[in-house]
């Protein structure tokens, strides 16, 4: 019997292409903005921290309402014409850098514009899968979704740095946009199945219903929570790492990106066995295993406080990477199976949200750090890592033996039955 990754069919390969282009071209366009801003426009460390917060500003503030699309039209076609936004960004930076006219605050803008169409591919590509592959497959299509991610993470800015660095800003953006331009097609290319309309309503009455559904749930209500933690946590480490890094452990450059580099490297590992881990360990357990690597991984970081070792450091990035992606690609098909399709783009949309965590774990980070110095820091990074396992391993998710049955599935075998 071939296993289920074989047996996914032609219309969801198209969307997991797709998503390798599209993923690739986001990640080839963060890269290559910093560096042009840095090396062709002259802008400093202020400005380049307002890229990044206009580069990431749409995940606050659109997830929600891309949710609410999703809902209420075809999502490939919502899908496409995000993808088709993100071109069309990436061939203005093209053309304007061409002309000369490339400025620090249209790089910005462009980079928000092109962030908006990311938003919305991320926020209704899980709520298409449900409708792509059966029941049984949608683990191995969430872990091929994931492990698409993960490549473009780790390939992606090496390769925009590279043309960058050896061609300037012109290819890198120009591979970019074709990227971009192919995953439209291949999204167009694709067939999706009808779904029953909505009946008209407020955009708001849409939100309240997939809220109330998220955080009235006794197995999403954790998940969220979990993942919201996780983030701020993250990001309280991430915020200090660097410099900690090289005063603390008294790294060089090379080696402080050689052990942020191992990060990509554990999620892609863990994509790479996310089917089998599936198979071989009880659904609840897989969904534990992230959290619990978290923790394992900032109790490592802690460690360096008292052992200096770049070992040490290399070790608690590959445990981030990869531990969270098995959380990413199970509790990605616990949502599809414990949703009703009507609202998978809202409860995607509102675990979307917890990533707005990220920029307040910066924050306390930083002011943390400034304050009482970046070895408290990582022991603040590390409480919130207790914390958010604590919350998943005392909730109902842990214990579930067996992938639940798709609400979906429940509800078409109630309808066949017999009056």
């Amino acid at each position: 019997m071939k296993p289920a990754a074989a047996r996914l069919p032609a219309a969801f390969n198209r969307l997991a292409w797709s998503n390798l282009a599209a993923q690739s071209a986001e990640q080839i366009g963060l890269a290559a903005a910093p560096l042009v801003a840095v090396l062709a426009l002259g802008a400093g460390v202020g400005a380049t921290g307002l890229l990044q917060t206009a580069q990431t500003l749409p995940f606050l503030l659109l997830s929600i309402p891309a949710g609410v699309l999703a809902d209420r039209m075809s999502r490939r076609r919502l899908m496409a014409g995000a993808e088709a936004l993100r071109a069309l960004a990436l061939l203005a930076v093209l053309a304007l850098a061409g002309c000369g006219l490339l400025s620090w605050t249209l790089l910005a803008l462009l980079g928000f514009a092109g962030a908006c169409g990311t938003v919305v591919y991320t926020v209704a590509a899980p709520a298409l899968v449900p409708a792509l592959v059966p029941q049984s497959a949608l683990a191995a299509a969430n872990g091929r979704i994931e492990l698409a991610r993960t490549i473009a993470f780790a390939a992606g800015p090496a390769l925009a740095g590279a043309l960058v660095g050896w061609t300037g800003a012109a290819p890198a953006f120009a591979v970019a946009a074709a990227l971009s331009l192919g995953a439209v097609i291949l999204l167009a290319g694709l067939r999706e199945p009808a779904r029953p309309a909505l009946p008209p309503r407020h955009p708001l009455e849409d939100l309240r219903e997939g809220a109330a559904f998220v955080f009235r749930h006794r197995l999403l209500r954790p998940v969220f929570t979990t993942q919201l933690i996780f983030n701020t946590a993250f990001f309280v480490l991430q915020a200090v790492y660097v410099p900690y890094a090289i005063h603390r452990l008294g790294l060089s450059a090379a080696a402080v990106g050689a052990t942020l580099a191992i990060y990509g490297i554990g999620m892609v590992g863990g994509a790479l066995v996310a089917t089998r881990v599936l198979r071989a360990l009880p659904f609840g357990v897989v969904i534990a295993i992230g959290p619990l690597a978290g923790l394992a991984a900032a109790l490592a970081m802690v460690l360096t406080i008292w052992v200096p070792a770049a070992a040490l450091a290399g070790l608690s990035f590959f445990l981030m990477g990869v531990g969270p992606i098995l959380w990413v690609i199970s509790t990605t098909t616990l949502r599809q199976l414990v949703t009703p399709p009507a609202l998978l783009g809202r409860v995607s949309a509102i675990s979307a949200t917890a990533t707005g965590a990220r920029p307040l774990g910066a924050a306390i980070g930083a002011l943390v750090g400034g304050l009482y110095g970046a070895e408290t820091c990582l022991v603040v990074a590390a409480i919130g890592f207790v914390i958010q396992a604590l919350v998943i391993l005392l909730s109902p998710v842990p214990s579930l033996a067996r992938q639940p049955e798709s609400i979906a599935s429940s509800d078409a075998a109630v309808a066949a039955r017999p009056a």
